[in-house]
């Protein structure tokens, strides 16, 4: 169904999160210096029971942590987003044998454990979406900031506006969702959302999108002039005609396998992650990153226990041994996105902390925001206008 011929919206009251966000992206970006979905406050609309864990001191947490006792640990992780070679030394150092398996969407992870049937132990969901499990109950609240690595949490990332104190997750990595393209190639220059979108690209059928929802649909409310979430009913309209227009030139939607096709020249423009991107620039040094001047998604994943996990003793011990700094710092080398956790800087390759794609520019701080989940009225929209465009 076109959105045209959908009924006007009524306008209904954003959850209270804009203040939290706001200090969340100054925090983010001071940090960047050194080194999707109905949502309430997670403090508030956590339906998950609470731990022993969660009501303990963190010195009562560290004395009854558990210890490494071999079996296995079931994790499930965006593609390509945690080093092969530091699994290797977890399960070396802990006897833990880990089993991967990947997702390229928290949409995708989301309706694969709502279904059932799914047996993991660590998942790593976006800001958004983990205040989304949380209401939906879908995370056990395990107090990661208690754990005996928990004082390694960076300060501005704990009390997060989607999951104050963090009760349930462990920050991963965190990073922005913008424009990668290769001048050369393309021979125009590219500074915003309404430069990827146009249908007249010179990158046209050399066009790659990310195969994400959320992301997508923010940036074209971007360059149609208005802003992720809105409740006009107009904007959606704009969108879902901007879309149909730019798709005949989109060679690919698909978030894997994006460092790989952008490395090598298959596609000369894509919606890109920033660390992504600065693995692909490795093998291809003509690309170059853009702060869309409409804006930009500043967003952080995480390390969460959803409930149902079976082995969970296992699943606190890879948590805490992320947060060490060290190990959090390799993962950060692989994937090219900066972390969390104090102390990582200093296992952080020149390369990483030299790279304005990783490392904020001054003049791009501006337009990095985080985008808290949308009223539902907002996603319903987004459903349908993303359903229109995927068909």
């Amino acid at each position: 169904m076109k959105l045209s011929t959908l009924p006007a919206i009524t306008r209904r009251r954003t959850p209270v999160v804009a203040a939290t966000a706001l200090i969340a992206a100054a925090a983010l970006m001071l940090t960047a210096c050194g080194g999707e979905t109905t949502m309430e406050s997670a403090a508030e609309s956590a339906a998950a029971p609470a731990s022993s864990a969660a009501a303990a001191s963190p010195e009562a947490v560290a004395a009854d942590f558990p210890t490494p006792n071999g079996g296995e640990l079931n994790l499930y992780n965006w593609t390509d987003y945690i080093s092969p070679d530091l699994l290797k030394r977890f399960e070396s150092e802990t006897g833990i044998k880990v089993n991967l398996d990947n997702y390229d969407s928290n949409e995708t992870m989301l309706a694969k454990l709502q279904a059932g049937g799914a047996n993991y132990d660590v998942i790593v969901p976006s800001d958004y979406m983990v205040a989304q499990m949380v209401e939906l109950g879908l995370l056990q609240d395990v107090a990661p900031s208690s754990f005996p690595n928990g004082a390694n949490i960076k300060p501005e990332f704990l009390d997060v506006y989607f999951d104050q104190g963090r009760q349930y997750t462990a920050p991963y990595m965190y990073g922005t969702t913008g424009i990668a393209y290769d001048p050369t190639k393309v021979g125009a220059e590219v500074t915003s959302w309404a430069d990827f979108f146009s249908p007249d690209s010179p990158a046209v059928g050399k066009i790659g999108t990310l195969n994400d929802q959320v992301e997508v649909i923010h940036a074209a409310l971007r360059a149609v002039g208005a802003q992720p979430c809105s409740l006009n009913k107009d904007d959606y309209v704009k969108v879902e005609e901007l879309l149909a227009g730019w798709k005949p030139g989109v060679a690919v939607i698909n978030s894997d396998g994006v460092i790989g096709r952008m490395a090598s020249g298959e596609q000369t423009m894509h919606m890109m992650w920033n660390g992504a991107f600065t693995r692909a620039q490795a093998d291809n040094p003509n690309l170059q990153y853009v702060y869309p001047k409409e804006g930009i998604t500043l967003w952080q994943d995480n390390f969460a226990i959803p409930v149902g996990a079976q082995n969970v003793d296992n699943a606190k011990i890879f948590i805490n041994w992320m947060m060490d700094p060290a190990n959090i710092g390799e993962a950060t080398n692989f994937v090219g996105y900066d972390n969390g956790i104090t102390g990582s800087d200093a296992f952080m390759v020149s390369e990483l902390s030299g790279n304005p794609a990783v490392v904020m520019p001054e003049e791009a701080k501006a337009l990095a925001k985080p985008v808290p989940g949308c009223p539902v009225e907002a996603i319903d929209l987004y459903d349908q206008v993303w359903t229109n465009f995927k068909k």
